[in-house]
């Protein structure tokens, strides 16, 4: 009888392992699919009610605002921001959600607007960011969320331009605010020759963006002496084939109504930040300038980079690069965290390197201003 009932709880005690050991498995297969879920607002966008729009006029309303660095140049820089909003019960962010922005200062702002500062004034709106959520679905609800924060970036454009009625400006934003700005220039700066002829450059960083509907009047960067021009570029490991198909596949552009809609078979564009180009060559580490982490930097402290660390090359449409040894870069951070813009720069140095050279030719074809 004792021997009967020992086997009786071993039973139960493997039993039990077992199940634990199931449900352990069944977490970490379909964690993803868990988390996502978790941030899904479980309400159609369309009766869905945003949080309250910004008020530009109110210093608030902006992570950045007219910030210089020491020894910047003449340039008046308007930065549009990543996802930095997990979601969960809203489609959009509402200004100054506490976490997003924390994400925004500590992470985004240092490494993305930061190879910007050099170059002048860096103004950079909060807005009803489409929420991370909308980065991992194609639904048409997602899309809606993603185009509503539009009517933001255009909002705190027409402030921003207001502010600074002449001299050269500067475009610049990573991931959803490379996709907002892409909209602004096909619709605010291309048909305007007045703004068109002070642009510098426009900056899409970690952005898919299609060849075919860049306007002939601000095209695709050619080289580093072109200026009123895009670089472009969604970066991607060279031998990770199969995020680059998976990105390809469900990448989202305009239409010619402000529909996000898919990229389908079209070609997408890059433009290499290391050469400035949009050429197909292999570019050999030795011309990279430098990687950095710029990670809980404040504004105006320059980080420390890593030169010749990666080979780049365009391909199908994708920036490839190889992969750095360094563990100062790599993906840290919580299940979200990794799925937002790299919480490091690769091409730091390269980008800061490329919109001086590009200032330097506007200032000396507008000695006037």
């Amino acid at each position: 009888m004792k021997r009967s009932r020992l086997t009786l709880r071993q039973v139960i005690g493997w039993t039990g392992l077992v199940l634990v050991g199931l449900l352990a498995l069944a977490i970490a297969v379909w964690r993803g699919d868990i988390l996502r879920a978790a941030l899904d607002p479980q309400v159609p966008f369309q009766t869905y009610e945003p949080p309250p729009a910004p008020d530009y006029a109110r210093p608030d309303s902006w992570a950045l605002l007219d910030a210089r660095a020491p020894g910047s140049g003449g340039a008046a820089v308007f930065f549009v921001h990543s996802t930095t909003y997990d979601g969960g019960s809203d489609w959009n962010g509402p200004v100054g959600d506490r976490e997003a922005d924390a994400y925004l200062r500590r992470v985004v702002i240092p490494n993305y607007a930061g190879p910007f500062e050099r170059s002048g004034a860096v103004t950079a709106p909060r807005y009803r960011q489409a929420s991370l959520y909308t980065r991992l679905t194609l639904r048409n609800d997602a899309r809606d969320a993603r185009a509503f924060a539009y009517r933001d970036i255009a909002a705190a454009f027409d402030v921003f331009i207001t502010s600074h009625p002449t001299g050269p400006i500067v475009l610049a934003g990573v991931e959803q605010g490379g996709e907002l700005l892409d909209r602004l220039v096909r619709e605010r700066i291309a048909p305007d020759a007045a703004l068109g002829r002070r642009m510098v450059a426009v900056y899409l960083m970690d952005t898919i963006v299609a060849m075919e509907a860049l306007s002939p009047a601000i095209p695709a960067c050619g080289s580093r002496r072109q200026i009123a021009c895009v670089v472009g570029f969604s970066q991607v490991g060279d031998d990770d084939n199969g995020a680059a198909a998976r990105r390809l596949r469900r990448a989202l552009v305009w239409n010619e109504r402000g529909r996000l809609v898919d990229l389908g078979g079209r070609a997408a564009l890059c433009v290499n930040p290391v050469t400035g180009s949009p050429s197909g060559e292999l570019v050999p580490a030795r011309r990279h300038l430098g990687a950095a982490n710029a990670t809980g930097l404040e504004w105006g402290v320059r980080p420390a980079f890593l030169d010749r660390l990666v080979t780049t090359q365009c391909r199908d449409g994708l920036l490839r690069h190889s992969l750095p040894k360094s563990e100062a870069f790599r993906e840290v951070g919580d299940w979200a965290d990794r799925r937002k813009a790299r919480q490091y720069n690769l091409f730091y140095a390269d980008i800061e390197a490329d919109v001086q050279a590009r200032l330097g030719v506007w200032q000396a074809r507008n000695p006037n201003g």
